[in-house]
């Protein structure tokens, strides 16, 4: 919606400009022009370039690359200035880069903090008026910002009578946590959504379970190359060289359910850097850490550095799933899984599944293996009695054609139509044919629900005298509006004008008759 909006507004503006050039007889768009429909209101650059072509009009292109860089540098100094390294000047830059936020999420998930900063999109503000959005920056938070894989928090800040929901919380350069919201000034109270936080807990605990499982079964080779934690699921990348076979899932899977129903204890630790290190504590292959580090470990199982939020026990996680395992780059594997509630929705989600299945094949669902076996079993019977009709069937439109047969240099040419036969029928027609002619080359052609289909087949012996069932079905293809081709002895074809079948005929026999001539 937002980018069909998008070009809207840069069509209609796109369409002043080009006034403006042609009350000045200019055939070129100005870079400046070219850049402001680029930059603020985000209208691609190529698509300004092809509508400008198709009018027989054009743009500067150096003059747009001119202004680029001028934007690039003016994003280079302001990041000098704040500190900050994004990519694009945004308002977060405005910021004064010593403002900091405290996280006291891990033990709380509510607290009262003071607002530091409010934003809307655009710039700094001193109140959010009722309506509006922007974000909010706290001195100390319980909110998670969106990192290391784990999805950000949401939930409400209150101040007095003033309420606002918290979509997304996010991560801010210079250690800074945003909220969106909308609040007036003062103390403010912030809450985190209890039941949200709790089901991420678990998902990112399971990571932690999943990833020392993986390394027990497949080998300390496997490292953690990325992951997603949300309340309703969990993802992560490992590296590995190949797919995991289905005994491989299942033994990860009833190892990481071994340890969570073993209850462990979940202990968080903060300590220096190399201390954790002597601790044998997992760290993530280039990622940054400080001077201190908080350990997480999950009894004797697990012991990983983590800065994001944990379940109190492994016990709490419940239950442990894997819905999937698949290559996502060279050497890098991605595990799909649920825990807790999301486990027993997925088995319900099957059951009702199960029972309409059930159902369908008016089966109880305990019988359902059996019951498919026989339905496969009269789908063969029926499948052979129907490939028997249709041989039957494409004998009878066949009628008595071997009549129309022709005999050139040793070898019989034959071409007619039958009426409604597949390909597969007319395919055991011309063995027929072939078998009772001799030598010959056979040409087929049926119209079947509108469209055309076309067979040629050739014996050993026509082949050697020239003829070349690929070749010939080529040529009389195009009388029907389709194409095909194939090998010497037999070659196929469709086409969707059923009119061209006679002609098709015709070329069948001047076309045949050259190759055996």
């Amino acid at each position: 919606d937002k980018f069909n909006k998008t070009i809207d507004l840069g069509l209609n503006i796109l369409s002043e400009m080009e006034e403006e050039m042609a009350a000045k007889g200019e055939k070129a768009l100005s870079g400046e022009n070219t850049f402001k429909l680029y930059d603020t209101y985000g209208f691609p650059v190529d698509l300004t370039l092809e509508i400008l072509e198709e009018k027989g009009l054009s743009l500067d292109e150096e003059g747009f690359k001119a202004c680029m860089e001028k934007q690039r540098e003016t994003a280079r100094k302001a990041r000098k200035t704040t500190n900050y390294m994004g990519a694009d000047v945004t308002v977060y830059q405005s910021i004064d880069p010593s403002l900091t936020t405290k996280f006291v999420g891990y033990d709380s998930l509510e607290a009262q903090s003071k607002i530091t900063v409010l934003t809307t999109a655009d710039e700094l503000v001193e109140a959010l008026a009722d309506g509006d959005s922007g974000t909010i920056v706290t001195e100390e938070t319980p909110f998670y910002g969106t990192m290391g894989g784990q999805d950000g928090d949401t939930g409400v800040i209150t101040a007095g009578p003033a309420r606002f929901e918290v979509e997304e919380t996010i991560k801010l350069q210079g250690g800074k946590t945003g909220h969106i919201g909308r609040v007036t000034a003062g103390m403010v109270t912030l809450s985190v959504d209890e039941t949200s936080r709790a089901r991420t807990c678990k998902n990112h605990s399971a990571t932690h379970l999943l990833h020392k499982a993986l390394r027990t079964v497949l080998g300390t080779h496997v490292e953690q190359a990325g992951s997603l934690v949300t309340p309703d699921r969990l993802r992560f990348d490992f590296t590995h060289f190949s797919a995991m076979t289905a005994e491989e899932l299942k033994t990860v899977e009833e190892l990481v359910n071994r340890e969570i129903a073993a209850a462990l204890p979940v202990v968080t630790e903060v300590m220096a850097i190399d201390e954790a290190r002597k601790t044998g504590a997992m760290a993530l292959f280039g990622e940054k850490y400080g001077e201190e580090v908080r350990v997480v470990s999950m009894g004797d199982f697990s012991r990983e550095l983590c800065g994001g939020t944990h379940v109190g026990n492994t016990g709490a996680i419940t239950r442990f799933k894997i819905l999937s395992e698949a290559g996502i780059a060279a050497g890098v594997r991605r595990i799909e899984a649920l825990t807790d509630q999301g486990v027993f929705d997925y088995y319900a989600g099957l059951e009702e599944e199960l029972k309409e299945l059930a159902q369908l094949a008016r089966a109880d669902v305990r019988q359902l293996p059996k019951r498919i076996e026989g339905l496969q079993e009269e789908l063969r019977a029926l499948k052979a009695e129907n490939e028997k009709l249709k041989d039957k069937l494409a004998k009878e439109a066949a009628g008595d054609i071997l009549s129309q047969a022709k005999e050139i240099n040793g070898v019989k040419l034959l071409a007619a139509s039958v009426e409604g036969v597949d390909m597969n029928g007319l395919r055991n027609l011309g063995d027929d044919l072939k078998a009772k002619l001799g030598d010959s080359v056979v040409v087929l052609a049926s119209v079947l629900e509108g469209k055309v289909n076309l067979m040629a087949a050739a014996t050993e012996g026509a082949i050697r005298k020239g003829a070349h069932a690929g070749n010939l079905i080529k040529a009389v293809a195009a009388c029907v509006g389709g194409g095909g081709g194939g090998r010497p002895n037999m070659a196929q074809a469709g086409g969707k004008n059923p009119s061209g079948v006679a002609d098709a005929i015709a070329k069948a026999y001047e076309t045949g008759a050259a190759q055996l001539s």
